[in-house]
């Protein structure tokens, strides 16, 4: 095995397992507000992007349709999201956040920001917009030669 590969596979369990462990920590952190990592993304997005079709967040978040429907109706039944027709597409369906989802995001956010800058506070400024560019251009790269698969 060559030291390209040797560095290649190291670099790839070094990714999962850190990628894992920021996870769990959010996924923690998140858990406090009974909620998990799938319900605080579409509040997040809801909070940040305003009311979306349902359509649109499973793809802005990673998430398939049909986990989607079963996290919005938990989020609904919540009262944290609504959901509302559009007006001139029946088959489109927004999905927007309540009052008292604003209310419980305004409380987790700046906390969830504190977490996430602890996480990457090992970095230096410097070190991490390196660690951003690098993650971002592997990932590019993986998606072009998923492209071609």
């Amino acid at each position: 095995m060559s030291s390209r590969t040797n560095d290649s596979l190291k670099a790839l369990t070094v990714l999962m397992r850190s990628s894992q462990h920021v996870q769990e920590s959010i996924k923690k952190s998140i858990s406090n507000f009974g909620l998990n990592p799938s319900e605080f993304g579409v509040l997040e997005l809801l909070y940040h992007k305003g009311e979306q079709p349902i359509q649109n967040i499973g793809k802005k978040i990673l998430l398939a349709s049909s986990s989607l429907t079963y996290v919005i109706d938990k989020l609904e039944s919540k009262g944290l999201v609504s959901r509302k027709p559009c007006e001139t597409d029946r088959r489109v369906i927004f999905t927007a956040i309540t009052e008292e989802g604003r209310k419980v995001m305004d409380e987790i956010f700046p906390l969830n920001e504190k977490d996430i800058e602890e996480i990457f506070s090992v970095l230096e400024p410097d070190e991490l917009k390196q660690y951003v560019e690098l993650v971002k251009k592997v990932g590019l790269h993986v998606e072009e030669l998923n492209k071609t698969k």
